[in-house]
């Protein structure tokens, strides 16, 4: 008599890796020729978890190495717990669990809380990984989504379908992007099919996708996926431009046990010539040995080798590994590599879990290149007079802390007079007192990791700190003797003291700064207003009412600009 899985086939869809390119993963998906088999198993939970376990043995047929995706109802991992024949299939597959990652999908209305959460437990207890799938188009309430700590979490189409042309949807994308970071997980995007998605997609900070853009789902895993070019500028997200998290830069690893054969090993990387290296594991996951593609080869190639090493222990030609853990930055990458031997330089870095299991490889080229690239577009964002960063990078960080809740305190700084310092003394004299003016707030903002010191252009400078921290970046720059040509030169500064919940972007905030700015013009001397959302009161620092004109204004202001602090 003909069975149901007689009619049953799997197609695979490939998971992209944004910042590499590379495919990261394969998502298994069930497609019944006959019957609605999907349907039943949303109601039949051992039908469900036979469905996931026949998944796996499908991709174990096909022989990829890499991680799989497999599907799962909430009520299902609910019902059943640690999913039994799941685990079964990956032990006779020869796969591990943490390649595999549970997709958990709705409905989650009727699913009893308690239970799903002690079965993700359990799962996780046993190396898999955990996914909140369909994200945006389901019943998740945010609550549940807190509680399961997903180690990803996946946008559903219908979302990424209305990011090119919609500012709600992408705050919602960007808001589960900072989420997944603080809870030490990725972002995914599904459904991706135009250029334009992928564009938002990026920008609105998705670490990984799947769509027909890159590769369609196909009975046999995509050898290759296209590859967009990607936007002119992207967000490197809350970890900043210039410290991008190792889990950005994620290839899947070559697995083999560390009791496998030098011919093992060489089989392995014969028949996957896109495979740099292998990571050889103990029964834990834990890397005990990594074998650089290369070095192994050309031993094996030489007189002899075959002889001296094909049926022997792998270790004999391995090495010690390189590990960082899954929350290190790309510079702390370049750390190990650079501690370690130079011969070695452009082998992998092997990324380990919180319990010391292998989770993936990151390959020196792709930090290297980013990095870069990075570096270049800071340049670009930079003043050419002070090479301060202008008000685009204030204004995210504004954004972001507005975001996380967090109070700020935003100010404005500019020079008084200066346009008859510039008229009385000259272009150069003026340049010589701004880029005095950057040098002395960068030194009084280093070291501070939460203030920020951008130049808007001309005398305009902005300030980002915690409230705490404002005093020291104020004082740098008014209590300072300035003077150009001999004539004494002071400073204006306005300050707007955000709460949480005062301001709903960076827009507001600077807009809260202009009447201020106002009044701390209309004093006296050097001067500083300090103001708060909302409010038309406002608290005077520095400065004396009568203000007389500024110091370019006397006549003959001529001679050398000293551009700095004169002596006390």
């Amino acid at each position: 008599m003909p069975s149901w899985t007689d009619h049953l086939r799997f197609a695979f869809q490939p998971v992209v890796n944004l910042t590499t390119g590379s495919v990261a993963a394969l998502e298994i998906l069930a497609r019944p020729e006959r019957g609605d088999v999907l349907t039943q198993a949303r109601r039949n939970p051992d039908l469900d978890g036979e469905l996931a376990a026949l998944a796996v043995r499908s991709a174990t047929r096909l022989e990829t190495l890499l991680p799989l995706h497999v599907n799962v109802f909430a009520g299902t991992a609910a019902d059943l717990g640690g999913l039994a024949s799941l685990g079964k299939a990956v032990r006779d597959s020869g796969r591990l669990p943490w390649e595999v990652t549970v997709d958990l999908g709705a409905p989650f209305t009727h699913v009893p809380w308690p239970a799903l959460l002690s079965a993700v437990a359990s799962l996780r207890d046993q190396g898999f990984r955990i996914c909140a799938d369909g994200v945006g188009d389901g019943d998740l309430p945010l609550r549940l989504l807190a509680g399961l700590s997903p180690d990803l979490v996946k946008v559903d189409a219908s979302v990424v379908a209305r990011l090119p042309e919609d500012p709600g949807y992408r705050a919602v994308v960007a808001g589960l992007r900072r989420f997944c970071d603080d809870s030490g997980g990725q972002l995914s995007v599904e459904g991706v099919e135009t250029e334009l998605q992928y564009a938002a997609a990026r920008e609105t900070g998705a670490q990984l996708a799947q769509g027909d853009l890159f590769a369609p789902a196909a009975r046999l895993p995509a050898a290759d996926v296209y590859r967009p070019a990607p936007p002119p500028s992207v967000p490197a997200g809350p970890s900043g431009p210039t410290r991008p998290l190792v889990l950005e830069f994620l290839h899947p690893a070559a697995l083999l046990p560390v009791s496998a054969s030098a011919g093992d090993v060489r089989a392995l990387l014969t028949a996957s010539p896109e495979v740099s290296g292998v990571v050889l594991v103990d029964s834990a996951g834990a890397p005990v040995r990594t074998v650089d593609r290369d070095r192994f080869l050309l031993s094996l190639s030489g007189r002899y080798g075959h002889a001296l090493y094909a049926d022997r222990p792998a270790v004999r030609l391995a090495d010690l590994p390189r590990t960082v853990g899954t929350h290190a930055t790309a510079w702390q990458v370049l750390d190990v590599v650079a501690a370690d031997e130079r011969s070695r330089t452009g082998d992998d870095v092997t990324v380990v879990d919180g319990k010391g299991r292998c989770v993936g490889v990151v390959h020196l080229a792709d930090i290297v290149r980013v990095l870069a690239e990075n570096r270049v577009e800071e340049a670009a964002r930079l003043n050419p007079l002070t090479r301060l960063p202008g008000s685009d990078a204030v204004n995210s960080e504004v954004d972001r802390r507005i975001a996380d809740g967090r109070e700020f305190a935003l100010s404005w700084l500019d020079v008084d007079g200066f346009k008859q310092v510039n008229d009385g003394a000259g272009f150069a004299a003026g340049d010589e007192l701004i880029r005095a003016v950057g040098r002395t707030l960068a030194e009084a903002a280093a070291g501070r990791q939460t203030s920020r010191v951008g130049h808007i252009g001309g005398d305009d400078f902005l300030l980002l700190a915690d409230p705490d921290a404002l005093e020291p970046l104020a004082s740098a720059a008014l209590d300072a003797p300035w003077s150009v040509a001999g004539i004494p030169v002071t400073m204006s500064l306005a300050t707007v003291l955000c709460p949480p919940g005062s301001v709903a972007d960076h827009h507001q905030a600077a807009a809260c700064l202009a009447p201020l700015k106002k009044r701390a013009k209309a004093l006296r001397g050097a001067s500083w207003v300090l103001g708060r959302p909302g409010s038309l009161r406002h608290e005077v620092r520095r400065g004396t009412l009568a203000r007389v004109p500024g110091p370019g204004s006397a006549a003959g202001a001529t001679g050398a600009v000293r551009g700095v602090p004169a002596p006390g």
